[in-house]
């Protein structure tokens, strides 16, 4: 009998039926609870029938090298690599080490070549199996790949997962294994509850009056394995430490658990102490390598009989994950660090005799410092940011003083490095110190890199001050200033400041390749600040920065032309440019970059009425903006601004109490702006036009007092002429008129076209005068806007044209519009002004349903869609297109002052039979 299956027996049997259905299968529990053992007994079960298992299984210091776990799931496959693409072959051949390129691969071609070995694994007649153990401890270059293959890949392989779990709501599955799609079986979900992180938090509280951050907590919950006593003790070791452990570091081991292992240890013969303290030092513990260090395969005997290592013919592994993390914790400093010694002489991989140097040195050493930074830059290439600057860190350490630029231009890149992971308070804290203690460009360069990491977090403010800062310790004229200059165009807000800042940038940087990318930036937000400042739009600069860029947007401001077309309506060229810059980003691994680009689609569908890829957008934004610690601002307000489309006002509210204390807090102008912008539209949505009308007063005086003459992402004005009218303050919508205007005649664009019309009959409804040559002009208006171009506002001109022609009494063409407004607003998912609407139809009175006269086959459409049968079942019976399904439906809809089919049973009960089947037309 199998014994890691004693108990599990139903756990089991239900883990294979769901792979033999092809479903994926998610293990998750408390450490120890046996996760590790039924999966290696289930891949051993579907080898021993015949299947292909494609197998990984994570340490914690493997989580440190790229692609790691990704070549040991690829190696059975390594056969059929050179039967890739070109440049799938390459990536393929990087992440096995088969062979060395110096080019840093591109990421997107690392996942294309996964998927392409996998697919071409399933076309045998085995089945293929992925299996990952201790997904947690996935490396993150290959997490994304097999995230990447996984979700492209149709069929999908049936994937068996385990992970240790914290106990609180489940959340989402590794490798976006619960992505419900419709070709692959739901996930099999079997698992224990371990002790969670919330609750750790109250005991820890509780037992030891203190308390941790939540990510310190989640690591203890996990390293704890669900066992209270034993995260209470590591809780307790951790608030006796001088700081927190930094994300890399080992959290520190409960004293009973050291002493266990302590005893354990002792009872060894010296040389299998000594042995298994040297497999524990190692990332990857080889018996090659620890042959090599002196330690010959017997000397693990000891170890295995005591439990605390099991040796394979390549390796050896300690039976639970925190064994290895408390032995090295146990081993006293000299004893350590003579043994790294003995390592980084005796390991063949030149990374990890990297890793046992910058353990074992502890005076300044040139030779350790540069093989240090050569495995830093290594790292940094293969997409391990942050492995590369705690690397770069100990170079920069233990570079001589005699040869400070080597230690400045380190520890600088370091800081980078940090930035590029994402770890902004690492960074900032780093960026902190180093400009405290560095000096000339040096220090200059610190402090770029803090008013960088402020700006990646929303801290507008603080990222002026830096850069102000780092322009002031700069030589003057240099271009060193000139790179300073063309960030500081990026974090001004005042146009004027920017633009001079940038004029600067443009004259000190040098015409060389290395700052091209900087020069273009600084022509983009040139243009920008132009046009911010009221200046015509001079469209030379735009074309010859997207010339210089040749095809490479420049991460510092290679999304102004996509804002640019943002704010000019052509949402295809945005999302284009920006679904490009994106591909770019995920392929580097740029999550900062990422984040921007995902917030800006988001917006970019938001204005193109795709709610649901807009939100969608947003989502992602957020999700990543949590996990690198930006500031939330943007893709908050977009969110918001979205509920308050579909509706949802409280929300909204909470968004803009917050998002106005933060602006108060931090003196973020530009945050002020947009929730002012947000609690006028919310307040507008509400009813509340008082209220609405002093919000976009105060926006307004913002914009004033900051030279900003054409807010570009701030569409307000209609808004604010709706609001003044109904509250009765026509003189004060009048001069909103009178702005919209002059912005319409600087920067005419589709926005502004249907936002004079709408406002205009606004007006002319409010005092009395016939409005009818103003309808017609909004009639005009929004017939030259393309639908698919602004339907919100063309939606919201119908609304506005049915409100005047109701007060004019002309009930029919008002009942027309209004129920054209409320499919359109139905479509988009506009619920707020759908309600609307359907207020001002209910004031007009609809009429009765067995009243309203539809066509023979609108009539047909509608009865088989209330009686319940799909578009593509209604197409079929009635020998019509699915697309003629839908017009005729959604002009049944309108006619019937509906906007949903449970609407549609209840209204075509109450009409009479149907037409004859002849009527129906070919």
């Amino acid at each position: 009998m199998d014994v890691s299956l004693v108990g599990r027996d139903a756990v089991a049997g239900r883990a294979r039926r769901a792979l033999d259905a092809g479903a994926p299968v998610l293990m998750e529990g408390p450490s120890g609870i046996g996760k590790t053992a039924l999966w290696r007994a289930l891949v051993a079960g579907v080898e021993r029938a015949g299947w292909l298992p494609l197998t990984c299984a994570p340490t914690e210091t493997e989580a440190a090298l790229p692609f790691a776990a990704l070549a040991d799931l690829l190696r059975p496959l390594a056969a059929r690599v050179p039967a890739l693409p070109p440049p799938q072959r390459v990536a393929a051949e990087v992440v096995l080490l088969s062979a060395h390129r110096d080019e840093v691969i591109d990421e997107r071609a690392v996942g294309a070549a996964t998927r392409s070995l996998i697919e071409a694994a399933m076309s045998d007649a085995a089945p293929v199996l992925l299996a990952v153990d201790d997904a947690p401890w996935l490396d993150p270059p290959s997490e994304r790949a097999l995230r990447f293959a996984l979700r492209r890949l149709a069929p999908r392989p049936p994937v068996l997962v385990t992970r240790r779990t914290d106990g609180t709501e489940p959340p989402a599955a590794p490798l976006g294994l619960d992505d419900d799609r419709s070709d692959v079986p739901s996930m099999t979900r079997i698992g224990l509850a371990p002790l969670g992180a919330g609750a750790l938090h109250h005991i820890v509280r509780a037992r030891l009056g203190g308390t941790l951050s939540r990510p310190l907590l989640a690591r203890i919950a996990r390293d704890a394995g669900g066992n209270p006593l034993l995260a209470i003790e590591m809780a307790r070791a951790v608030l006796r430490l001088p700081r927190p452990p930094w994300p890399g570091e080992d959290l520190p081991v409960p004293s009973s658990m050291r002493q266990l292992l302590a005893d354990a240890l002792r009872a060894l013969p010296a040389h299998s102490r000594d042995a298994v303290r040297l497999a524990a030092l190692l990332t990857v513990p080889t018996l090659r390598d620890l042959e090599a260090a002196g330690v010959p395969a017997d000397a693990f005997d000891a170890g295995e009989e005591a439990g605390l290592l099991t040796v394979t013919p390549s390796r050896v592994t300690f039976t639970h994950p925190r064994y290895a993390a408390a032995v090295r914790g146990g081993i006293p400093p000299g004893v350590r660090r003579r043994l790294h010694r003995t390592l980084a002489d005796a390991v063949s991989d030149p990374d990890e005799r990297a890793r046992q140097l910058a353990s074992c040195t502890t005076t300044p050493d040139t030779a350790v410092a540069a093989v240090l930074a050569e495995a830093a830059e290594r790292q940094r290439a293969r997409g391990a940011p942050a492995v590369a600057a705690e690397l770069y860190e100990r170079a920069a350490e233990l570079t001589p003083s005699v040869d400070a630029d080597s230690r400045d231009r380190r520890r600088l890149t370091a800081l980078r490095c940090r930035i590029d992971s994402g770890d902004y308070a690492a960074a900032g804290a780093a960026a902190d110190a180093a400009a405290g203690q560095l000096t000339g460009e040096a220090r200059a360069e610190a402090l770029l890199l803090r008013a960088m990491v402020a700006w990646c977090a929303d801290d507008l403010t603080a990222a002026v001050s830096a850069g102000e800062q780092a322009l002031a310790a700069a030589p003057a004229g240099t271009p060193l200033a000139g790179r300073i200059h063309a960030h500081l165009t990026l974090f001004e807000d005042a146009p004027e400041a920017a633009r001079r800042h940038a004029e600067a940038a443009i004259a000190l940087l040098p015409d060389r390749e290395d700052d091209r990318s900087l020069v273009t930036a600084s022509l983009l937000l040139l243009f920008f600040h132009e046009v911010r400042a009221g200046l015509p739009a001079r469209t030379k600069l735009l074309d010859r920065a997207l010339a210089l860029e040749a095809g490479e947007p420049s991460w510092l401001a290679g999304s102004i032309p996509a804002i640019w077309w943002k704010a000019t309506d052509a949402h295809d060229r945005a999302r284009a440019r920006l679904q490009d810059m994106l591909g770019r980003a995920v392929a580097r691994g740029d999550e900062p970059w990422q984040h921007e680009l995902l917030t800006h689609l988001g917006e970019t569908e938001l204005l193109a009425g795709r709610f649901a890829a807009a939100g969608a957008h947003i989502a992602a934004a957020r999700e990543l903006g949590e996990q690198i610690g930006s500031g939330l601002v943007g893709e908050t307000w977009l969110a918001a601004t979205l509920d308050a489309y579909r509706g949802r006002l409280a929300e909204a509210t909470l968004v803009v109490e917050a998002g106005l204390r933060r602006a108060r807090d931090l003196d973020d102008a530009w945050c002020r702006r947009i929730h002012l912008q947000l609690a006028g539209f919310v307040a507008l949505s509400a009813g509340r036009m008082g209220e609405a009308a002093a919000a976009y007063g105060e926006l307004v005086q913002a914009l004033d007092g900051s030279g900003i003459a054409e807010p570009i992402a701030l569409r307000f004005e209609p808004d604010w002429i709706e609001a003044c009218v109904g509250a009765g303050d026509l003189a004060t919508a009048e001069k909103a008129l009178a702005r919209l205007a002059e912005r319409h005649t600087r920067l005419a664009r589709p926005w502004t076209s249907l936002g004079l019309a709408r406002s205009r009959v606004l007006l002319v409804s409010a005092t009395g005068a016939d409005p009818t040559p103003a309808l017609a002009a909004l009639s005009a208006a929004r017939a030259a806007v393309p639908a698919d171009v602004l339907p919100l506002d063309r939606a919201r001109c119908l609304l506005v044209a049915g409100r005047a022609l109701r007060r004019a009494r002309r009930r029919r063409e008002a009942r027309e519009a209004l129920d054209v407004a409320d499919a359109e607003f139905t479509t988009l998912g506009a619920a707020a002004f759908a309600a609307q609407t359907r207020a001002e139809l209910t004031r007009i009175g609809r009429r009765a349903a067995s009243s309203i006269v539809l066509t023979a086959t609108e009539e047909r459409v509608a009865r088989l869609a209330a009686q319940g049968s799909t578009n593509r079942v209604i197409a079929d019976t009635l020998f019509i297109s699915p697309k003629t399904v839908e017009a005729n439906l959604a002009r049944a809809y309108r006619k019937l002052g509906i906007s949903s089919r449970a609407e549609l049973g209840a209204v075509m009960g109450s009409r009479p039979g149907a037409p004859p089947p002849e009527s129906v037309p070919d």
